[in-house]
């Protein structure tokens, strides 16, 4: 059974000194055996405190500009050591110290990064000692306390006040879980630096940091992200993100790069599927377009805007309950407003950026593609019919299109005047989706006489355009490519209703 351990003896060796003070002086009043380097020590013994060289343990000056100062066996020795006797007894025989505890605060690497340009400055923030130290101690946790960084400075000193510096198996273990962590932030970082110039950039931006989150999909599933959120979004108020949030968040961003560049465009999504999508003159004017798709699935859902969400926007959204609303910008008064409900998820997008490339894991093993990246343009259709559609259904038709492309297969969308005002995705059947979307337009009061049709794929039968010209729409989209494209063909002929194909197949699964 795993007994309490008392520090006995400490090795400090920080770069920056902020709040190290209050934890020096409490291992001091307890008695605890000190050890340090270069810079810390002089602080410690600026401070009036006793503190042991470990050049004094290892014999050996720092040597190499300082790169080459506890990488030793007297150190690692008495980090690595199992308190038992066949270790014990070796670090008597080479007069090695037993060290209790590790302070460390690692090169700042990345912040140099973020200040120079300058290749041998940003190398030399590379810490080589300081990782080293972290990852023993936290690998001998049974017998070691390891304080990886600043963030866990209050940890530490909470068990010196507390616990008179008695630490329990559990509060070791938590401090190397919380080790591993900040040695991995810390290579991954430099990875990301290397990789800088490499196609490897997938695995850059995914495993940037990582941040364990309550649960996953479910309660009883655990979950974890692994990217840099916070090079993304601004943080303006809310609950912690959840593993859902996360998922729909990356739908709801995927969505609006889209229309990043178009006038005032907003989304509603839910389940990462879009279930209300405008683009107004005004954001409040698509706001209320957006909501009026599905104003029942909006509950709780995912908001996105394309540009500042103002006051008069804020009021309307605040209706309603939502999970998460993100917008590139709030002006002060929309701020303040929407930080009043403390829960609600409220996130300034820095930039609409989409991955180049997509993982999924399955079987034993994972799957890469390519993200789908291509949006028609007019330039892309191929007229398949007699009648081509006028300027306004040609606005509607890659407005539908872009809305298809990220609902999930088999979809269906119909479109009015540059607003979703019935989907139907997920389904078996195109038939199926083709039903479902008629039926949710009519349920929240749309005319469908006059709207447009997308598809994600194409059409094996022509049932789906004659189920669309039987509900009033007038003009279609779709890849085409069936080897029975012309039974659709010949039927919208038959109906004066234009079809254009782009060539281009957008399942999402």
């Amino acid at each position: 059974m795993a007994m309490p351990k008392k520090i006995k003896s400490a090795l400090i060796s920080v770069f920056s000194k902020e709040g190290l003070e209050p934890i020096v002086r409490l291992l001091d009043d307890q008695g605890v055996k000190l050890f340090s380097t270069g810079g810390t020590q002089k602080f410690i013994e600026n401070l009036g405190i006793t503190v042991e060289a470990v050049e004094n343990i290892t014999e050996y000056p720092s040597i190499l500009d300082g790169r080459v100062k506890t990488l030793h066996p007297k150190v690692f020795g008495g980090l690595l050591a199992r308190r038992e006797e066949s270790h014990l007894a070796q670090l008597a025989e080479y007069d090695i110290p037993e060290i209790d505890l590790v302070v460390v605060d690692l090169y700042p690497f990345e912040e140099t990064l973020a200040s120079t340009n300058d290749e041998s400055t940003i190398i030399e923030k590379i810490d080589s000692g300081g990782i080293s130290l972290i990852r023993a101690a936290a690998k001998n946790y049974r017998d070691v306390v390891v304080v990886p960084s600043r963030a866990e400075y209050q940890m530490i000193a909470d068990i010196l006040q507390e616990n008179n510096g008695v630490t329990t198996m559990a509060e070791r273990k938590e401090l190397a879980r919380r080790a591993f962590k900040v040695s991995s932030n810390y290579d991954v970082a430099i990875f990301n630096y290397f990789n800088e110039d490499s196609e490897d950039t997938v695995f850059k931006q995914s495993i940037h940091t990582s941040e364990a989150l309550r649960y996953g999909e479910n309660p009883h599933q655990k979950g974890n992200f692994y990217g840099d959120f916070d090079a993304v979004f601004e943080r303006l108020g809310g609950k912690p993100i959840s593993y859902n949030n996360l998922v729909d968040i990356d739908a709801a961003v995927n969505l609006m790069a889209e229309f990043k560049a178009d006038n005032p465009t907003f989304a509603v999504l839910k389940h990462t599927n879009a279930c209300g999508i405008a683009t107004r003159e005004t954001v409040l004017e698509a706001w209320k377009a957006a909501l009026a798709g599905d104003s029942v699935s909006a509950f709780g859902g995912i908001l996105i805007a394309n540009q500042t969400i103002d006051l008069a926007t804020a009021t309307e959204i605040d209706k309603i309950f939502y999970e998460v609303l993100i917008a590139p910008e709030f002006t002060e008064e929309a701020k303040e407003l929407l930080k009043k409900k403390s829960k609600r998820i409220l996130l300034k997008i820095k930039d609409f950026y989409v991955s180049k490339k997509s993982f999924k894991t399955l079987l034993n093993g994972v799957i890469e593609q390519e993200m789908d990246l291509k949006t028609e343009v007019e330039e892309d259709f191929k007229i398949a019919t007699n009648e081509a559609p006028t300027i306004a259904q040609i606005d509607d038709l890659l407005f539908a299109n872009k809305c298809a492309k990220h609902l999930k297969s088999n979809t269906i969308v119909l479109a009015k005047n540059r607003q979703l005002v019935g989907m139907g995705c997920g389904q078996t059947s195109r038939v199926d989706a083709l039903k479902q979307a008629i039926t949710k337009a009519k349920h929240f009061g749309f005319e469908l006489e006059g709207s447009v049709m997308a598809s994600d794929a194409f059409f094996p039968f022509p049932d789906c355009v004659e189920i669309a010209w039987e509900a009033g729409i007038k003009a279609v989209i779709q890849p085409g490519g069936s080897v029975k494209d012309q039974l659709s063909i010949d039927f919208c002929n038959e109906k004066n209703i234009p079809m254009v194909m782009t060539g281009t197949r957008h399942f999402k699964h």
